[in-house]
């Protein structure tokens, strides 16, 4: 299931109340011990049960359709002539091409890995995965196409990739869909997880005049997050994380990666109906605007958990230390600002940049993570040139480069 490899895969299980947690997991593998226990000492019993098939996928597929025909007037085939290719990644998305975009009109010449094969044999389905990503940004431009779509495994998540090969997924994802819903929901709340870059809270208060919500990751606690601000009365309608997990409120809060692409197609839909000729330029539109970040690194920092300085305690405890030791360091320095609110960590703005740092869920591991924009980035290295020797700037920058960071050119 998701970005875990293929001795991982799983199942999800769903009522119509949504997606079920650990404690309802829990519950039903406790009920079939029972059930299993009480077979064995009584002998076989016949099985009362009912299974009933049914065609959900065509079912799905089709609410899909008709979404992009309505947010078309109802223009048969609103695709046409647009050339859309999908990599499924061998996962399950498959099923997108056949049964959505052909019925639009859509062209799909150059699509790949659309069989389900849980061994991945050609990369791992997953939007945040380099060579992922690498792959559906060739497929568009070996193939010219108009828009490239890619999912992850069990197609909750999902990114796309314009016809110049400008990727759009994470931050610039984001960007894109709240743009999307703030037109439909002026002034919603956009609530994310806590990686997102300072620029996308720009981007959605200053530009779109939405509200920019930034909480916890895991896709489940953003989506939470998003549940709970409508019950007392603040309305979101987006819950997204950097991941490619993405929920709307007009589809129960389910974190669905082919109906979040629906969303784009919908635009380019609509768009077409006024201009037959326009292509992905009008979602690529959208996000202009959006400072994006010069150097994004994550670092994970291990915690050795036989150290002598946990004095026998656990990761957890120890993790919590480093964090407020962290927070004084900060307080001492002027040039340092802790975000006044922050659900997650600690995270600070100063010299051009941000940084979060995060205790881990399950493991024993500080995440770390630092963006600096682009327009801070090359501020930064203008003040450096006027006191340091050229060399030396370029010495600092190769540094960056090397150290897991992606220049962007």
């Amino acid at each position: 299931a998701s970005h875990l490899p293929y001795n991982r895969n799983g199942f999800k299980f769903f009522t119509s109340d949504g997606g079920l947690n650990k404690t309802d997991i829990k519950d039903i593998l406790e009920r079939a011990s029972r059930v299993y226990e009480e077979s064995a000492h009584c002998g076989k019993q016949e099985q009362t049960g009912v299974v009933t098939h049914v065609d959900y996928m065509s079912i799905y597929a089709s609410d899909l359709v008709q979404a992009v025909l309505k947010s078309a007037g109802n223009k048969e085939k609103p695709l046409e002539g647009l050339h859309i290719v999908v990599d499924a990644g061998n996962g399950a998305g498959g099923f997108f091409v056949d049964k959505v975009l052909k019925p639009l009109g859509a062209v799909t010449d150059g699509s790949q890995f659309l069989e389900p094969d849980g061994l991945f044999p050609n990369h791992i389905p997953n939007p945040e995965d380099k060579a992922a990503m690498e792959a559906i940004t060739q497929a568009v431009l070996n193939n010219k196409a108009d828009l490239g779509i890619i999912f992850d495994t069990d197609v909750d998540r999902s990114a796309a990739v314009d016809s110049s090969g400008r990727e759009l997924n994470r931050n610039r994802l984001i960007a894109l869909m709240s743009a999307i819903v703030l037109e439909e929901h002026p002034g919603t709340t956009v609530v994310t997880d806590s990686v997102t870059s300072d620029g996308l809270t720009a981007f959605i208060e200053k530009k779109l005049g939405g509200k920019h919500h930034r909480f916890k990751r895991g896709y489940k606690n953003v989506i939470d997050e998003a549940i709970r601000l409508n019950s007392t009365g603040e309305e979101s309608h987006l819950a997204m994380e950097t991941s490619g997990h993405g929920a709307l409120k007009e589809n129960h809060w389910l974190d669905d990666g082919a109906y979040m692409m629906v969303k784009l197609l919908n635009k380019l839909a609509g768009a077409r109906t006024l201009n037959p000729n326009i292509g992905s330029k009008v979602l690529t539109d959208l996000v202009e605007g959006l400072e994006e970040a010069a150097v994004t690194v994550e670092i994970r920092l291990k915690i050795d958990q036989n150290h002598a300085d946990l004095k026998g305690g656990s990761f957890r405890d120890y993790g919590e230390s480093i964090l407020k030791h962290l927070e004084s360091v900060i307080s001492k320095d002027p040039n340092l600002n802790k975000a006044p609110k922050n659900h997650e960590g600690v995270r600070v703005s100063g010299y051009g940049g941000w940084f979060l740092l995060r205790l881990s869920l399950h493991d024993p591991v500080l995440p770390l993570n630092i963006e600096v924009a682009l327009s801070s980035f090359f501020l930064q290295l203008s003040n450096l040139r006027k006191h340091h020797s050229l060399k030396k700037i370029d010495r600092h920058v190769t540094c960056a480069c090397r150290h897991k960071a992606r220049m962007t050119p």
